[in-house]
């Protein structure tokens, strides 16, 4: 497997285009980067920006998807080839979509995944917490997500389990403040998840790194063969892609690590910010370009996965979970097993 790169164009009035095999980057009509597609996995544009029609073409004969996201990292539109994948694969995933214990099964384990993913984060900082009393805060907070672990299994239906995550998650994001350095705290204060639109930084924050990890688990899931649109836990609706929310959620907690080492390390600050009209808060554009820094660091680094006798880079890890859940679609594993940090 070959982690290729995502290419992110933050630069507003970027303009892209083809040049032979290659990918050039200009603005204000000098080149500022020359890129092989063959090193391209997806291109990803921020804000405005212009691409010629050659180079659309050629993104998508060679499998290179190309996502529009807003300057804020809001999703607009994906352009991706024909569609490739193992059709009785997708047939299959329809019909345990059909099944409301398959997915009821499914959707408890990505579930588990994320607030077992969500409750090391906790333990971590209440064993590095510098005040005794955040840490036992943070640890309390812990024994919560432990209580809503234990709950799972009660779940009779979507709508129960979707409403033991969304509890699981209040109490997660309402200690994530307590793993916030001191200094910082008035700053980056969050008084619960708000997204359209982020009301505060840690959330404007959040909902960036979030982009971002969504559409690499879009990708993960279309490699694998599986359709994006039928998921699990999240609800059918138009335009959603459910089965890519569904795997997201056990690497939320990897994307929320990266957004408290940024602020923690003083890498972002409060002037990296912006208020808009109407109280929503949205990254500046050079804070954008050290975010998508720190995430593609982040996928670089290796971990072992419980079920491979090697390690990965990380930003394989969604491709490997994909795999595994079609394995669990085509009944060659008994149960999806979730992606669980260690």
């Amino acid at each position: 497997m070959q982690l290729l790169n995502t290419l992110y164009v933050t630069t507003p009035e970027s303009y892209l285009h083809l040049d032979n095999d290659t990918l050039r980057v200009e603005v204000e009509k000098q080149t500022r980067l020359r890129v092989p597609l063959h090193h391209i996995g997806s291109v990803v544009c921020l804000g405005n920006i212009m691409l010629s029609t050659p180079l659309m073409h050629r993104l998508a004969n060679d499998g290179i998807d190309l996502v529009m996201l807003d300057g804020n990292g809001r999703f607009k539109a994906r352009l991706e080839g024909p569609v490739s994948g193992n059709v009785l694969l997708r047939v299959a995933q329809h019909d345990k979509a059909r099944d409301p214990d398959f997915a009821l099964a499914c959707a408890r384990n990505c579930v588990a995944g994320k607030i077992k993913n969500t409750r090391q984060v906790l333990l971590r900082g209440a064993r590095e917490a510098k005040s005794p009393d955040d840490g036992e805060r943070l640890s309390r907070a812990a024994d919560d997500l432990a209580a809503a672990l234990r709950a799972l299994p009660t779940a009779i239906d979507l709508d129960m389990l979707r409403g033991l995550e969304g509890e699981a998650a209040r109490q997660y994001f309402a200690a994530l403040n307590l793993l916030v350095r001191d200094d910082a705290r008035a700053h980056f204060a969050m008084d619960g998840r708000s997204r359209r639109p982020p009301r505060d930084r840690m959330n404007a924050l959040l909902s960036f790194l979030y982009s971002m990890l969504m559409n690499d688990c879009r990708s993960a899931v279309e490699a694998a063969g599986l359709d994006p649109q039928i998921g699990f836990l999240h609800a059918l609706r138009p335009g959603r892609a459910a089965l890519a929310l569904d795997l997201m959620e056990e690497f939320r907690a990897i994307a929320d690590r990266v957004a408290l080492t940024l602020v923690n390390r003083g890498q972002l600050n409060a002037s990296h910010f912006v208020e808009r009209e109407g109280g929503a808060v949205s990254l500046e554009g050079d804070a954008r370009k050290a975010v998508v820094i720190a995430w593609q660091e982040r996928k670089q680094e290796e971990l072992t996965h419980t079920l491979l006798a090697q390690p990965i880079p990380l930003g394989l890890a969604p491709l490997v979970q994909a795999r595994l859940l079609a394995r669990t679609v085509r009944d060659e594993m008994p149960e999806y097993l979730p992606f669980v940090m260690r």
